[in-house]
This record gives structure tokens, C-alpha cells and sequence, in this order.
């Protein structure tokens, strides 16, 4: 491929465009750079897709930057539309699995007993296992101490499917009600 200075500012965004739309999961600076073999500035290439966010600004599509990368997605008031197009049930988490999630994210890494201690209550294999299974938690080491317990954190794709950047993009902790009594499920 030639030297991207051959190419128009219109043409490259074109390109990055045409690869976000066609692309089932983000994409990373690292990853759009090699459409142009890596002879586009970091800095260009975000300046790039800024205008190209700012382009689709007033569309049914957004261009936004989630952990892993950017991508395309429908605006949010269209998705009571487009559910209608996949009728699936959303899969639903009981109260516990979404403490335990809650825990992990806000106080990663996190080993099973420091869950445990915060609800004050064990936690069940099952919900770990379910978050590890659908890519949100992941083991990032163990703790050292006796036993060596493994020390659990959320993944870029927990971060990617909240729409999120990163951890400080979460709402802050006393935005929540504090519960006096742990809920035992």
C-alpha cells in the first residue's frame, strides 16, 4: 500500500470506518495502524477517529472507545427496536452473582475469602464460575499466603460489554444504599 500521505484525511477515515463497521469486536489503535502498515501516527489515528466519532454524531450508529478497542454500535434509544429482531431472553443473575461481580470490580484483585467476608456470606462455585464463563472475571494470580488462593479481577471484556473505557469510568461506590445485614442467597 502506498504512503498514507498519498491518501486524503476523507479516504483514511473512510478506511477506518469501513473496518470498525465490519468488525465483530473492537478494534485497538495497534490494530487500525496496521490497515495503513503502521505509517499512521498514534496520535493521528486518534485525532482521525475523534472526527470520525463527531461525524456520526447525529446517526443511528455511535462510534464509541470501550476497553479493548473502538467500535460501532446502535444509540441506545434504538435498542428496544432492535431486541425486537432477536427475541432472546437476556440472560438474568441472581442478586448474589451480581454482588460478587460488584466486589471483584470494585476491589480487584480479590481472592474468594475477601468476597466471602465482605457479604458475609460463602460464595457459591457455581457464580464464580458463571462470570468466569461469560469473560467478565478472570484468575490474575494468587495471593501469598498459605493456601495460595486465587486472586480474581475483571476482564476488558466485562469493561467492553459496560460500554467502558476503564474501572474509573464505574460509578462511584456511594452512589448505593449499604446494606446493615447481608442477604444470604
Amino acid at each position: 500500500m502506498p504512503s498514507t500521505e498519498l491518501y486524503s484525511t476523507e479516504h483514511i477515515k473512510r478506511v477506518l470506518e469501513a473496518a470498525l463497521l465490519t468488525s465483530h469486536e473492537p478494534l485497538a489503535l495497534d490494530d487500525l495502524s496496521r490497515l495503513f502498515e503502521g505509517s499512521l501516527e498514534r496520535a493521528t489515528l486518534h485525532m482521525l477517529l475523534d472526527e470520525l466519532k463527531t461525524d456520526w454524531s447525529h446517526r443511528t450508529l455511535e462510534l464509541i472507545q470501550v476497553a479493548s478497542g473502538w467500535r460501532f454500535q446502535a444509540r441506545p434509544e434504538y435498542g428496544v427496536f432492535l431486541s425486537r429482531l432477536n427475541p432472546e431472553r437476556s440472560q438474568r443473575y441472581s442478586r448474589a452473582m451480581l454482588e460478587t461481580l460488584a466486589i471483584i470490580a470494585y476491589r480487584q484483585p480479590v481472592t474468594r475469602g475477601d468476597i466471602e467476608e465482605i457479604r458475609g456470606v460463602a460464595v457459591n462455585p457455581n457464580a464464580i464460575r458463571t462470570l468466569q464463563e461469560r469473560g467478565w472475571i478472570d484468575v490474575v494470580g494468587r495471593r501469598e499466603v498459605p493456601g495460595r488462593p486465587e486472586l480474581f479481577a475483571t476482564t476488558k471484556a466485562f469493561l467492553d460489554d459496560l460500554n467502558l473505557r476503564s474501572l474509573t469510568e464505574l460509578p462511584p461506590l456511594e452512589r448505593f444504599p449499604q446494606r446493615e445485614m447481608p442477604l444470604d442467597f
